[in-house]
C-alpha cells in the first residue's frame, strides 16, 4: 500500500475555505496524484480540506470519505496552548516548548514525554492519546494492524492500494508521530508540511509484518511543474 498524506491548499479560515492559490494547489497536486492512480480517497470534514481533495477525487473517479477525527479544530483544542499575550499558537511554535521538546529530560522520556511537569499542565496526553487511537484503528481498517511503540505493525490484509488523505498541519504532525512511532515533541519541532505538501509512505509486507517507510515528505513538486509559488505558510520561499 501506498499512503500519500497530503496539506489543504493554502487556506481562508475564516470562512474555512481556500483561496485561489489554494484551488490551483489542489488542482496541480491532482494532476500529480492521477499519473499512478489513487483507488481511495479520505478527507477531514474542514471544508479546505474537502476542498483541496475535490479535483483529486474528479480526475480519479472517487468520493471521499470523509474523517471528524482528523479535523484541526479537535487537535488545536487539546495541542494549541494560550500565550502570555491572551492568543493561543501549537505548542511546537512556541519558543518555551520548542525549546522544551529539543531538551534531553523530554528525549529520556520517550514515549511520555507528556509526563513531563511543563507538559502535564496542559491537554496534550489527552489529544496525543485520541489522536494515536483514531490513526490506529484507521490503520487496522486498511489491512495494518500496529504494534504501537515498535515502528512495526502486522499484516492483516497486504494490497497494492494507493490511498490519498487530505487533512492539515497541526493534526498531521500528531498523525504522522503515531504512524511512524516517533515521538510526537520530536516529530513536531523537526518536520512540517507546507500547502499541499505530499508525504508518501510505503507499506510494504516482509514475513507477514509492515515497517512504513517515508519516501518523501511534504513535496511541492507540483507546484514547481505548474509553475506556482512555493513558500512555507505565506512566509517563506524555497
Amino acid at each position: 500500500m501506498i499512503l500519500y498524506y497530503v496539506r489543504h491548499g493554502d487556506p481562508i479560515y475564516n470562512p474555512d475555505s481556500l483561496t485561489p492559490l489554494g484551488e490551483r494547489q489542489a488542482e496541480a497536486v491532482a494532476k500529480r496524484l492521477a499519473l499512478y492512480g489513487v483507488d481511495k480517497v479520505y478527507s477531514s470534514t474542514s471544508t479546505r480540506a474537502i476542498q483541496t481533495s475535490k479535483p483529486t477525487c474528479e480526475i480519479t473517479k472517487n468520493e471521499p470519505e470523509l474523517l471528524e477525527w482528523a479535523k484541526e479544530h479537535h487537535a488545536w483544542a487539546d495541542l494549541a496552548i494560550e500565550m502570555e499575550d491572551g492568543k493561543r499558537d501549537w505548542c511546537f511554535f512556541t519558543p518555551k516548548f520548542r525549546e522544551l521538546f529539543c531538551s534531553k529530560e523530554i528525549r529520556d522520556l520517550g514515549d511520555n514525554w507528556y509526563d513531563h511537569p511543563e507538559c502535564a499542565k496542559y491537554n496534550f496526553k489527552k489529544g496525543i492519546e485520541r489522536i494515536y487511537n483514531e490513526t490506529d484503528a484507521f490503520l487496522e481498517s486498511l489491512g495494518y494492524r500496529h504494534i504501537r511503540y515498535t515502528g512495526k505493525y502486522r499484516v492483516k490484509e497486504q494490497n497494492d492500494k494507493r490511498i490519498a488523505f487530505f487533512a492539515h498541519q497541526g493534526f498531521g504532525l500528531a498523525f504522522l508521530s503515531c504512524l511512524l512511532d516517533i515521538p510526537y515533541p520530536a516529530f513536531s519541532t523537526h518536520y512540517d508540511f507546507c500547502h499541499t505538501g505530499v508525504t508518501v509512505i510505503e507499506f510494504k509486507e516482509e514475513n507477514g509484518f509492515c515497517i512504513p517507510r517515508v519516501l518523501t515528505h511534504s513535496s511541492d513538486s507540483h507546484l514547481y511543474r505548474e509553475g506556482l509559488p512555493t513558500f512555507y505558510n505565506r512566509q517563506v520561499r524555497f
